[in-house]
């Protein structure tokens, strides 16, 4: 018996457009090679300079070689064995250099005399392109709010624990940070955003930066579109000093 001719054309047709039958798969076609991935040699131990890092404070390296004043001129700080301290008065010090996405190293270390308490106790700041500032104070045994103490994101997020190393003992910040980018109208197309490993122990968690450090008002409300800009320590009447500080562009 012949088969209908609608039977055929059917099964012509199912074979025209039947799919090739995928290879099997094997290890290397996940495999990518190129291009190969850049070598950065460590260094010695995770506080010292990696091999494209840049060197913004360290010893053998004037402070005014990288910083200025807010006015660019030379920075008035006390700078000695490669160590910078606020000078009262001096006011911020900025890098030169002006900076993006990056992974920033900072060592710091409050008086050993404690002096005042709360927000007057070993208080500066380390400003993110110069806008989004990362607190530094001394916070071993000394209550204030706690969107407001070392590790906060200052004014907007508290750190997930107070990690502080006891007075006059140096401490160290990892960050890391992705800078915002902007919509045409001037918002946030994406928030900055910040990680902070405080001695070793994570107390910011890729956090979203609602706008520019604020001491009075809400960040939202201040939101301006910006390019690249400096890392800024923060002169806020206490000798706090600095070391060995670096930064990887990222």
């Amino acid at each position: 018996m012949r088969k209908p001719v609608f039977v055929m054309l059917t099964l012509v047709s199912i074979s025209a457009f039947a799919q090739p039958e995928m290879p099997k798969m094997v290890p290397e076609m996940t495999e990518i090679w190129d291009p190969e991935v850049t070598v950065v040699t460590p260094g010695e131990s995770p506080m010292d300079a990696p091999s494209d890092a840049i060197v913004l404070i360290g010893e053998g390296k004037e402070l005014g070689y990288e910083w200025t004043n807010a006015s660019g001129e030379k920075p008035g700080w006390d700078f000695e064995n490669g160590v910078a301290t606020v000078k009262r008065g001096a006011g911020i010090i900025q890098t030169k250099r002006q900076f993006k996405d990056f992974q920033l190293h900072v060592e710091w270390r409050t008086p050993a005399e404690v002096v005042g308490e709360s927000q007057g106790r070993g208080n500066s700041g380390v400003f993110l392109q110069g806008i989004y500032e990362v607190q530094v104070l001394d916070n071993y045994n000394n209550r204030t709010y706690r969107n407001g103490q070392a590790g906060s994101i200052y004014k907007q997020h508290a750190p997930l624990v107070n990690a502080c190393k006891a007075p006059g003992v140096w401490q160290t910040y990892d960050i890391i940070y992705t800078a915002p980018r902007f919509n045409n109208d001037g918002t946030y197309f994406t928030p900055p955003r910040v990680t902070v490993i405080h001695n070793g122990v994570l107390v910011q968690n890729n956090m979203v930066v609602r706008g520019p450090t604020e001491y009075i008002g809400i960040p939202e409300y201040s939101v301006k579109p910006h390019g690249d800009g400096p890392i800024i320590l923060q002169d806020h009447g206490n000798p706090v000093s600095f070391r060995n500080i670096w930064i990887r562009e990222l």
